[in-house]
């Protein structure tokens, strides 16, 4: 006998994955960047904050193996150490990177213009607020607590050691579908300011949207960010275009004070059946 259950696509939006640094809190994703020049720095070995930004939102352990795979890092730690960086020796700075990491963070954790405004009116909707993150549990304990105190309280919090896999795999994003107990990826959206958060969320069949202003393509504070005219501006909105192209995104808007009418645009999607895969 033939089974009547048949597939049916969502209707609208039921959960938003979020990144943390540089998506909801720190403008400019500065308190992983400065670090990792620091920890290297201890080593004898001197990295651009441009070359620390380089991997950014992968797990911190893999950004430090990708940013020692660098030819010019590569240079430097032959000329340093007589030989390139092992596992270990990786290990060993990312070691040093995470008492930095957690003393600092809370300097660069102030919550994003237009982010709280947000996700209050996504909640209203009946939006679940999921997140994620490259940073290690230890660091996220930090950074989720702080937080709080300024009014942000997600559903769920997924850490990149609490998978067996980080960005760009899926693992994180579909830990909090689980979580939140969401029945279909296409009612998710991920959004995130890295290249590979962004392919994160299409590895999970998700919509993505990517952040253009507030994060790690973009590199600057809030109040430089405000200093820009609308020309600057224009112009590093296609240069950062650009730059996310190969991950497909599925929309690109500023910051996340926009992302309300994107998800209206989203559940106008659904409404006509289309899935995130689709485009």
């Amino acid at each position: 006998m033939r089974s009547s259950m048949h597939y049916t696509p969502p209707q609208q939006v039921e959960a938003v994955i979020l990144d943390w640094a540089g998506t909801v809190v720190d403008f400019g994703s500065f308190a992983p960047t400065k670090i990792f020049v620091e920890a290297f720095a201890s080593f004898g070995i001197e990295i651009s904050l441009q070359q620390a930004r380089g991997p950014m939102g992968m797990g911190k352990w893999d950004h430090i193996r990708t940013l020692c795979n660098e030819p010019s890092i590569e240079e430097q730690f032959q000329k340093v150490f007589k030989r390139l960086a092992s596992d270990a020796d990786v290990t060993a700075i990312y070691e040093r990177f995470m008492p930095l990491q957690i003393a600092k963070v809370g300097e660069h954790s102030e919550i994003i213009p237009g982010a709280l405004e947000t996700i209050a009116e996504l909640r209203a909707k009946q939006i679940k607020i999921g997140t994620c993150s490259g940073y290690p549990k230890v660091v996220m304990d930090k950074v989720v607590s702080q937080a709080a105190l300024a009014g942000y309280q997600p559903d769920h919090v997924v850490a990149s050691d609490e998978v067996v896999k980080g960005r760009p795999s899926p693992a994180q994003a579909l830990a909090n579908v689980i979580a939140l107990g969401i029945a279909d990826v296409a009612a998710c959206v991920k959004v995130d300011d890295t290249e590979p958060g962004i392919l994160e969320g299409r590895h999970a069949g998700m919509w993505t949207v990517a952040l253009r202003f507030s994060g790690n393509f973009l590199g600057l504070t809030f109040t430089e960010f405000s200093a820009l005219n609308e020309s600057e501006k224009m112009q590093h909105r296609k240069r950062i275009d650009q730059l996310f192209a190969p991950c497909r995104p599925h929309f690109l808007i500023d910051t996340i004070a926009d992302l309300p009418d994107v998800i209206q645009r989203i559940n106008q999607l659904l409404a006509k059946q289309k899935l995130p895969q689709q485009l």
